[in-house]
């Protein structure tokens, strides 16, 4: 009798455990939300969806690439621009995801998107025609900034057609947006092969746990990718002098706000919970703080996100302009801008329970 009992006791014990275990699977934050609804909705509806979008978008740029190169006219080059911008806008709402196979290969934004692009490096490459994109020294010579400079600056045509280096530059540009292409392929077949479960089930509270490097990869985002790099550098506002030449897309000067626009709409999305290509939305950073009742959090959080939409709007579309012309409306703007900063990285992340995971020397 007394072993039947110590054997039922046993079982109820290893039961408890097991619907512990069960809940733990998808809570490891100890505060009851569902982790991995939150971490499924942002793969699935998000990051995969822009990825596949993206990888599109290259290889429409490709092709448009074939035609110029098979065509060297200017309707063909303009065709290569309006994909570069196309392929341009959707990057940025892929950018902040530094994560998985993204983080694995060296910092695939380092790759496509460092700006001010390195002319010099481009230039001196081209002319020896010796050259290995994979080489972190050249991270500043490819991706969107490199090809901007390629097909917009002054004498473009020309560059491909009569310059003494036409043909290497054929070669360098296709050398771009293969590699492209190439490193926006691997990042997305590892989320959809197998990275995308890994990530789902590492609900984990701690500086690995995925909703953690989320947390700081968005917040990161918002702070350096959009923030400082859009806005405070050109205009100044850390180093005191204005830079314009320093604005995203300065060879096609006119795309400046747009591509500030679309990280900033990438931004919201994402803390909305909303689908990439459709307007329905699930779990999220939005429905977490709401989960933790830190609805004044979110409130304000989207208070300062709608006055920073507004103050780009009101900005024209060339900011290497506005910097030349009246700066003291680009330093604003990054002041409006930065006051999400702090709700961000303090109150946010400490609500969650998140710490920031890289050094800050900005100030907030």
């Amino acid at each position: 009798m007394y072993m039947m009992k110590k054997f039922i006791i046993l079982l109820l014990t290893l039961g408890l455990i097991s619907c512990g275990s069960s809940d733990d699977s998808n809570n490891n934050g100890g505060d009851g939300f569902n982790r991995g609804a939150l971490l499924s909705n942002i793969a699935d509806s998000y990051i995969i969806p822009a990825l596949q979008d993206l990888d599109a978008k290259l290889s429409a740029m490709n092709t448009a690439k074939n035609n110029f190169v098979n065509d060297k006219t200017q309707a063909n080059l303009d065709a290569l621009s309006i994909a570069w911008l196309e392929a341009y806008k959707t990057w940025q709402h892929v950018e902040m995801f530094d994560i998985g196979q993204a983080e694995a290969l060296n910092k695939y934004l380092y790759f496509m998107n460092i700006y001010p692009t390195n002319i010099t490096d481009i230039n001196n490459v081209v002319a020896s025609g010796n050259y290995d994109l994979t080489m972190a020294s050249l991270h500043d010579a490819q991706g969107f900034p490199a090809i901007d400079y390629l097909i917009h600056s002054d004498g473009s045509l020309e560059r491909f057609t009569t310059d003494v280096n036409a043909t290497a530059y054929e070669s360098f540009l296709t050398a771009l947006v293969d590699r492209m292409q190439n490193l926006t392929t691997q990042v997305l077949n590892d989320w959809q092969n197998s990275y995308r479960d890994a990530f789902v089930a590492n609900t984990s509270s701690s500086s690995t746990g995925s909703l953690d490097k989320m947390v700081n990869d968005f917040i990161f985002f918002y702070e350096k990718g959009f923030r400082t790099n859009k806005i405070g550098i050109p205009a100044g506002s850390f180093s005191g002098s204005p830079a314009a030449e320093k604005v995203e897309a300065f060879y096609k000067k006119d795309v400046s706000k747009t591509l500030a626009i679309e990280a900033l709409t990438a931004i919201e999305d994402v803390f909305e919970g909303k689908a990439y290509n459709g307007s329905s939305t699930g779990e999220s950073f939005k429905t977490y703080l709401a989960f933790l009742d830190e609805n004044e959090i979110v409130t304000s959080i989207e208070e300062k996100f709608n006055n920073a939409r507004t103050t780009l709007n009101n900005l024209p579309d060339n900011f290497y302009q506005q910097v030349l012309d009246d700066n003291t409306t680009m330093t604003g703007a990054f002041d409006v801008i930065q006051t999400a900063v702090p709700i961000l990285k303090v109150d946010m992340a400490s609500a969650m329970d998140v710490s920031i995971d890289y050094v800050d020397a900005d100030g907030d």
